[in-house]
């Protein structure tokens, strides 16, 4: 007996090369190296270090080279919470004079009250603090942009400054505290020096890196640190997934006015009085520097490490034009084409790691 015979089996197709829609696609180790905020200024500081190198041989000495990470720390220290500040969508024109204020505070207080200059130094920080957050918090409270909220405080910090330093001293700057109780201790907090292979470096540069590490933990690691690139992307969607918005921002002030606080006690310390006037136009070298490290003014993208290459390509080209031997007065154009360069450079990076 015969039996029908049924279908051949057949074999399954073969497979042909896996079409992907673009998006599985790993992109080239270079794109998603240079999607990174901080490596392109890393390589621009890079660049800039050997110039120097080159263009002034006595960059090599160990003594140069801590004179420019000590140029670069006080820079830094102020560009770390300021790049923060950027990443959260906001900038803060009031940080340059806020050093001078909290410096003048802690410096009048202790002299014209006669008291240890600890007392000064505690005043002065919570006045740098509250200032943070009385921009903060005008701000959220008025929807105004950030510009105008401390251009407006810079303006009224610039005349306190004077004004009051004036009325309390005769003078336009403060009266030296150097042999005021604490004056020690708070000097060797804030504006020591030690002994490194035979090379004195200031003790700025110490705390400049362990704020770096810190603040790129708290950027990285932290809860506190993903609110922050939300409000900076896009704050209301930020809001729409309980991102506690308002505090994000009067805190991310609150960190410059800390800053602005650190950096004012190193000033005064260091030199033992303070000029009232000074102060003006170091608010954009801090923008500058963050910016110059990939942070954005639109908000939402940059990272801490950038702004320490930032600012040591600042005290790189301060003192290296000086070192060289040129006219300092190049130093602005200098600073200029750096701006300028890494604005476009970032430019680039972005679109490119976003290409597909």
């Amino acid at each position: 007996m015969s039996t029908a015979a049924g279908p051949a089996p057949t074999a399954p197709p073969a497979r042909g090369p896996r079409q992907g829609d673009g998006r599985a696609r790993r992109r080239p180790l270079a794109l998603r190296l240079l999607s990174r905020p901080e490596v392109g200024v890393f390589l621009g500081a890079v660049a800039v270090f050997v110039f120097f190198l080159i263009a002034a041989p006595s960059v090599r000495d160990g003594g140069s080279m801590a004179t420019v990470l000590y140029q670069s720390s006080t820079i830094g220290i102020m560009a770390l919470p300021v790049a923060l500040l950027m990443i959260g969508g906001e900038f803060d024109l009031s940080a340059g004079v806020s050093v001078v204020t909290s410096a003048l505070t802690a410096g009048m207080l202790s002299y014209q009250l006669t008291v240890n200059v600890w007392t000064g130094v505690i005043v002065a920080l919570v006045l740098s603090l509250g200032v943070g957050a009385f921009n903060g918090w005008v701000l959220v409270r008025t929807g105004l942009p950030s510009f105008l909220v401390t251009l407006g405080t810079f303006l009224i910090l610039q005349g306190v400054n004077l004004a009051v330093t004036k009325l309390v001293t005769g003078n336009v700057a403060t009266d030296d505290i150097s042999d005021m109780d604490g004056f020690g201790q708070a000097k060797a907090l804030f504006a020591s020096s030690f002994d490194l292979g035979g090379v004195q470096v200031k003790i700025t540069v110490v705390w400049w890196l362990l704020f770096a590490a810190l603040a790129t933990w708290v950027l990285l690691r932290t809860k506190y640190g993903n609110w922050v690139f939300a409000v900076g992307g896009d704050k209301e969607s930020a809001r729409a997934v309980g991102v506690p918005v308002t505090f994000t921002k009067i805190t991310l002030f609150m960190l410059v006015g800390f800053g602005a606080w650190f950096v004012g006690m190193h000033q005064l310390f260091s030199f033992n009085t303070v000029q009232s006037g000074e102060g003006v136009g170091q608010e954009l070298i801090y923008i500058a520097a963050a910016v110059i490290g990939g942070c954005l003014l639109t908000g939402g993208h940059g990272s801490a490490i950038g702004p320490v290459f930032g600012a040591f390509m600042f005290g790189m080209v301060n003192q290296g034009i000086v070192y060289a031997g040129w006219n300092p007065d190049w130093f602005k154009a200098f600073l200029g084409v750096m701006l300028l360069g890494a604005v476009l450079v970032n430019l680039w990076v972005r679109r490119a790691a976003t290409r597909r």
